[in-house]
């Protein structure tokens, strides 16, 4: 890997402390400086900008030529890469970005013996990628066989073996061999289609190029069970109609390669960093456009780089007609709530809700973005749809009444709210938050303490280091007038979450109640330093709070007409 590479994956923490320079900043260095840190920082489009600046002033420097073929392919834009790249070549330097872009230009170009002929001491990539280069080169040159020599070479180092056995499969496929693709895919229990979705849907085509359509459905159910995606769904309606899938996950040598870049990308997706994942997922798509995983996969690595603008772009490539663009939309609409963009995310999932109205994961979203903006009643109604056609014994139901009580709750539907809590626990009856959730509420109302206590007691065993739901537990102690009992649980949800101001004014309120006044105004005190000004509806209410300063808790809870604490303590 190069060594710039190398430093923009492993140093992006040192971002916090660079200061972006001067766009008017002039020279190499300031070119240099304001590329590295657009590198940082991730973006890709101010680094291609700033570097070719830098490299206009300085054309031989492999450093600068190196970071520019990185930013355009980030970007996805290899064919600009690609002359960059070869001038780095040229230069002796040895680059693996740069290596990557070459080999796909090849590709492109359908100059498979090229690739063969690639000087593997300086233009190697990675074992695994030049090895399965190498056989779909053979394939595109005309020589299956050598190809098959090739894989099976590959395929005798342990660690390669299921990645070079499916690309095998592929290649056998793509020459007309469905039955020999088919076999290997047979083998070991089918443990090759389990490699990934895509290696599932090959070994579905493939059974139905062999009209085995039976065969395929089984396979499908067998890969993904009863929930099925819009663009799986599709497939099985196709299957169970007759029709004969076409084969189309690398039916080609140049298809057969962008699978190479998308296969080494995905298995290393999550393992690594994720600019460096995004260079494979970049080129495979390049390589083949209408690649929609190998999109997806970039649009979600952008995502996560906190390239919003750029991840809405690729999500949009996935066209309106393919059988994923469901879940390129969910992309989509992630990416614009990350953005900070809540309305444009929440036109997206409306017009997804209404294209496929029967896939509750659309109304999920939707419930939680509604949740999130406070919009109670029309996440309410989000959820009721996403009750309705989610099935009677999926796992995530539970959560939908939690959700959906929630909202009711906010909305002052007490009893609706206290239904759902209540149907959520009878589908998971030890889920921790669902537990504090109604045990809490059910303290606020002063209703069913003891019930509550039950509940939360419960909730602090499965989770005894959350803070919310340890808070939980001294507050009903407290509201049970139990107070010595309540300080040492109220203490400890301090420790666990010291600047919350919910926790410490209920904190101080407990002191009050067992007759540490001094401690009590100094908790108050704090929590009033931790209530953020902007944050009108937020549990803590600061006047009050000033009132306990002023007055004492006591004749505050009198002025409320709530019964003082010692009556309630039997003082």
């Amino acid at each position: 890997m190069p060594v710039s590479i190398l430093r923009t994956l492993s140093c992006a923490a040192l971002m916090a402390a660079t200061a972006a320079p001067s766009v008017q900043a002039e020279g190499l260095a300031g070119s240099y400086l304001a590329g590295r840190a657009a590198t940082y920082g991730s973006d890709f489009a101010a680094a291609a900008l700033y570097y070719t600046q830098a490299l206009a002033r300085d054309p031989q420097n492999p450093l600068l030529m190196e970071n520019v073929v990185f930013a355009q392919l980030a970007m996805g834009k290899a064919d600009l890469a690609v002359p960059v790249a070869e001038r780095l070549r040229q230069t002796g330097a040895r680059s693996q970005v740069a290596n990557i872009v070459l080999a796909g230009g090849l590709a492109a170009k359908g100059d498979y013996q090229a690739i063969l002929d690639r000087d593997l001491e300086r233009e190697a990539i990675h074992p695994l990628v030049d090895g399965l280069l190498q056989g779909w080169a053979y394939v595109g040159a005309g020589s299956v066989s050598s190809a098959l020599e090739t894989f099976d070479r590959l395929a005798k180092d342990g660690s390669l073996k299921p990645f070079v056995l499916y690309h095998r499969a592929l290649a056998l496929a793509s020459a007309g061999d469905y039955g020999g693709a088919e076999a290997l895919f047979a083998a070991e229990d089918g443990r090759l289609a389990t490699l990934s979705r895509r290696a599932a849907v090959a070994r579905v085509q493939i059974l139905s190029q062999l009209n085995r359509n039976d065969d395929a459905r089984e396979a499908l159910a067998a890969a993904f069970g009863n929930s099925l995606d819009p663009g799986l769904e599709a497939l099985d309606a196709q299957l169970a109609a007759g029709e004969t899938l076409a084969y189309t996950i690398a039916p080609s040598p140049q298809e057969g390669i962008a699978e190479v870049f998308f296969t080494l990308g995905a298995a290393l997706n999550g393992d690594t960093a994720n600019d460096y994942v995004l260079m494979y997922a970049r080129m495979a798509a390049s390589l083949r456009p209408d690649h929609v995983d190998a999109i997806l996969l970039s649009a979600g690595l952008l995502d996560q780089l906190g390239r919003y603008e750029l991840s809405v772009a690729t999500y949009k490539q996935v066209p309106a007609t393919h059988p994923d663009y469901h879940a390129a939309e969910m992309g989509r609409a992630e990416a614009l709530r990350r953005a900070a963009k809540p309305d444009a995310a929440i036109e997206v999932l409306e017009k997804l809700a209404r294209d496929f109205p029967d896939q509750p994961s659309v109304n999920i979203s939707l419930g939680d973005l509604l949740r999130q903006q406070e919009d109670y009643a029309a996440a309410a109604r989000a959820y009721d749809k996403a009750l309705d056609k989610t099935p009677e014994d999926s796992s995530s139901r539970w959560f939908l009444f939690y959700a959906r009580g929630i909202c009711h709750e906010r909305l002052d539907q007490w009893p609706q709210a206290e239904a759902d809590f209540r149907a959520s626990l009878e589908l998971d009856p030890n889920r921790p938050q669902v537990l504090n959730y109604l045990g809490y509420s059910l303290v606020e109302k002063s209703s069913k303490l003891d019930e509550a206590l039950d509940m939360i007691e419960r909730a602090v065993a499965a989770r005894p280091d959350s803070g919310f739901i340890v808070d939980s537990l001294g507050w009903v102690l407290y509201r049970m007038g139990k107070f010595e009992e309540a300080v040492a649980h109220m203490e400890r949800a301090v420790e666990l979450m010291p600047v919350d101001p919910v926790v410490n004014d209920h904190l101080g309120d407990v002191y009050w109640a067992v007759g540490r006044a001094r401690e009590a105004e100094f908790q108050w005190k704090r929590a009033l330093s931790f209530i953020d000004p902007e944050d009108t509806d937020g549990e803590a209410d600061p006047e009050r709070i000033r009132r306990k300063l002023e007055v004492g808790l006591d004749a505050v809870l009198a002025e409320e007409g709530a019964q003082p604490l010692k009556v309630a303590n039997g003082g």
